[in-house]
């Protein structure tokens, strides 16, 4: 889009301002200023011709002597006037002396009078500074009324940031692991390209396009990804921009929004994290008319009301879409719903590939084996270790990036930066050995369990002592119940480690039972892999409002709660009891791989895998 220049008012003060300087210090003559007593002299003496008297000055001539005399009577004498130059014309300011025309004319010395021009000073002295006010009030009204200053007066305008044709200089070049989604979406490129291919049989694009999937996977990326490979206008707006403190600031907005896109057409409106304007309506628990519920409706409204024949595609993304108000995904609004979930290992592999093309790789980089050693990562992650790499590359003053710094940016990702310096006591380390040597042994005994790949005593992130890193050997998207029961155990083998070596468990298996608790309350309430309590699922999904004990959605009894409380317990400790067993039937293979950590530190998977078989 062409930008306009705009004539302001700066540039007639910038153009003001070069004239005075012109005017007073370039093309002023040079000019001796001298007293009023001296100029009397100088008349006495006939020394001075051809006089332009004012009514504030007087300027003149001098003839030939005049600077000599002026020298003579300024001789000896303590002068703070102005220097004597070498001009011919002198300048004094005028006093008011009655005999002046009469002396001047005694002596035939020449003289006009000269009505002196004001209009000049009346401009700097009045309109100069009236200008400079209406300036800053001109700025000041600009600022309040623009949407980006935030004023009063803006607070019905559209936040939305446009970018015109070509500004995105996104195309699906710049995205990977999605492949599906953009196979989804180039119908949509399609249409904006030729919306006369579709009108000519009759058939209707999608209204509203809304992308799902969990934070980071590239939602936003592949919205203006559309809009790069279709060559059409990208308005792309927070969810939350909508919603202010004063009651229709959202409705207002929102109704801007769809003007805007109309000026704009062919264009695309993207609304990112639409749950946060796009919630359920039910009974607001202040009371009263929600807010973000007219912004809602007014969307709503402004979706049913404009058509698609313009050229306006609505594309929204959201992590929570069950949250979502039923009449915002029904036919005719948002209709289409593209899942874009976590890539799998080929996806992991092509993302890695679009992020490391501006890095320096070495030969030794294997993308395929980064791509397996990511499981369950998104594309933000990826983006974050390949950065964390390079930042890891050029603190050891490396020309490229190796397999060793993509490794240890892995895993400064997954368990947090390594803290060296951070001082344990022997007992601590020692407990901490042991802790992830029995992780390591009850992951590598039990079948389901995914294989270990480092085991380390060095602290990480905020509260890890040490870490025990699990990498599967495929990409998994169900789970069975032995599965769960093996992963569990493996989360407790650390607690049963320290309980039969020091006769007691620590603090440090938190984190463990955190994980193993939700995992069997999940067995229990959502999969139904409760023997008990028989294939039945307790679990109703997330609340619309903040969970209290007056509100708490409970679709079962008292007792039934008990029931899964009691399960839940039983098939922790069981799974418990089985990573003991394991330890127990192999303490000494517990003690050796803990004291080789202990000197090592850092055991990878393959030498672990040999220590365990050594004696098997």
């Amino acid at each position: 889009m062409e930008k306009k220049t705009k004539f302001t008012i700066i540039y007639f003060l910038i153009a003001l301002t070069v004239i005075i300087v012109l005017e007073n210090y370039l093309l002023s003559k040079e000019i001796t200023t001298i007293t009023y007593s001296e100029f009397k002299t100088l008349i006495k003496d006939g020394l001075i011709n051809d006089l332009v008297i004012t009514q504030t000055a007087i300027e003149g001539k001098f003839v030939k002597g005049a600077r000599e005399r002026l020298e003579t009577l300024r001789k000896g004498k303590d002068q703070t006037i102005q220097p004597l130059k070498e001009t011919q014309i002198f300048y004094v300011v005028r006093m008011d002396d009655p005999d002046l025309v009469k002396e001047l004319t005694e002596k035939g010395i020449t003289f006009t009078a000269k009505q002196e021009i004001t209009w000049f000073k009346t401009l700097l002295s009045w309109i100069l500074p009236m200008l400079i006010f209406i300036a800053i009030w001109g700025y000041l009204l600009k600022k309040i009324g623009s949407p980006g200053g935030g004023g009063f007066m803006a607070v019905g305008k559209s936040k939305a940031k446009v970018y015109v044709e070509g500004e995105t200089k996104i195309t699906f070049e710049d995205v990977a692991g999605v492949d599906e989604a953009e196979e989804e979406l180039k119908e949509v490129i399609e249409f904006l390209k030729n919306p006369q291919k579709f009108q000519s049989l009759g058939g209707k694009i999608p209204k509203g396009i809304l992308l799902v999937g969990p934070p980071g996977t590239g939602k936003t990326l592949l919205a203006r990804a559309v809009a790069g490979e279709a060559k059409v206008a990208f308005l792309s707006i927070s969810g939350s921009d909508f919603v202010e403190m004063f009651v229709g600031v959202g409705a207002a907005r929102v109704r801007d929004l769809f003007a805007q896109a109309e000026k704009l057409a062919p264009c695309i409106i993207f609304i990112d994290e639409i749950d946060a304007m796009g919630k359920s309506r039910g009974i607001n628990p202040v009371g009263g008319v929600d807010e973000k519920e007219q912004t809602l409706t007014q969307l709503l409204t402004e979706m049913d009301g404009f058509d698609t024949k313009k050229g306006v595609i609505i594309m929204a993304a959201t992590n929570r879409p069950e949250i979502l108000d039923q009449a915002l995904l029904r036919p005719g609004r948002f209709d289409r719903h593209i899942l874009v979930d976590r890539p799998d290992i080929k996806g992991r592999e092509e993302i890695f590939k679009v992020h490391t093309k501006k890095v320096k790789l070495g030969n030794d980089v294997d993308l395929k084996v980064l791509a397996s050693m990511t499981p369950g990562m998104v594309g933000a992650d990826i983006a974050n270790i390949v950065n964390e790499a390079a930042l890891l590359a050029v603190r050891k003053n490396k020309d490229v990036i190796e397999m060793e710094d993509f490794e240890e940016a892995i895993e400064r990702v997954i368990a947090g930066l390594e803290k060296k310096s951070r001082v344990i006591n022997k007992q601590e380390r020692e407990r901490v050995a042991y802790h992830e040597s029995g992780h390591a042994i009850v992951a590598s005994v039990l079948p389901n369990a995914d294989p270990v790949r480092r085991v380390s005593i060095i602290p990480r992130g905020i509260a890890a002592l040490g870490y025990t890193i699990q990498l599967p050997t495929e990409d998994r998207y169900l789970l069975t119940k032995s599965e769960l029961l093996d992963r569990m155990a493996v989360m407790l083998g650390g607690k049963a480690a320290e309980e039969i070596i020091f006769g007691e468990a620590s603090t440090g298996a938190k984190n463990d039972l955190d994980k193993a608790t939700e995992m069997a309350t999940s067995m229990v309430r959502a999969y139904g892999m409760s023997d008990k309590l028989g294939p039945v699922s307790f679990d109703k999904g997330r609340p619309l409002f903040l969970e209290t004990p007056w509100n708490q959605q409970k679709d079962y009894s008292e007792f039934t709660a008990r029931e899964i409380d009691e399960e839940v317990k039983r098939i922790l400790i069981e799974s418990y009891q089985k990573a003991r067993q394991i330890l127990s039937e192999r303490i000494e293979k517990l003690k050796q791989i803990a004291s080789v950590l202990l000197e090592k530190e850092v055991l990878e998977g393959e030498e672990l895998k040999r220590l365990i078989e050594i004696g098997n």
